[in-house]
């Protein structure tokens, strides 16, 4: 699989830990960190780095790629909506969290979540909710 990480360099034991979260190698790492202009429209930077990623239209709806997020969830919903619609379907993120007291500060791999697997179970829940006349109260 190919990791496209928009956040930190990754180290060797958290590249390892992907591998055995997804049962499948990093073929390759292409790092395009997220650093944006905070006074400027965050939906043209998202598409200015998504077209430094040496992907074409088909690796795009093809690849294994896993994604690991920039921090700011502001450009992540940007970039989460753009690889959307190029890829066809929601991809995987990698979560970090810190490890515990540690010093200096370094970050660990919490789980890899199946973003698509997430909005599919939540189409199973869209029907069963009450519609206003059978709220509570109404």
């Amino acid at each position: 699989m190919i990791l496209l990480n928009f956040s930190h360099p990754l180290t060797p034991p958290q590249l390892a830990q992907l591998e055995a979260l997804t049962g499948a190698a990093v073929e390759r790492v292409i790092a395009a960190p997220a650093q944006f202009d905070h006074d400027r429209p965050f939906v043209p930077q998202v598409q200015a780095l998504l077209a430094q990623i040496p992907l074409t239209a088909q690796e795009w709806q093809v690849t294994p790629l896993l994604i690991v997020p920039p921090a700011l969830n502001f450009i992540t919903a940007v970039l989460l909506a753009e690889l959307h619609g190029r890829m066809g379907y929601f991809p995987a993120i990698a979560r970090l969290r810190p490890v515990a007291n540690s010093l200096p500060p370094h970050f660990e791999v919490a789980e890899v979540i199946n973003l698509q697997a997430v909005r599919e179970q939540a189409r199973t829940r869209r029907h069963n909710v009450p519609g206003p006349s059978q709220m509570p109260g109404t």
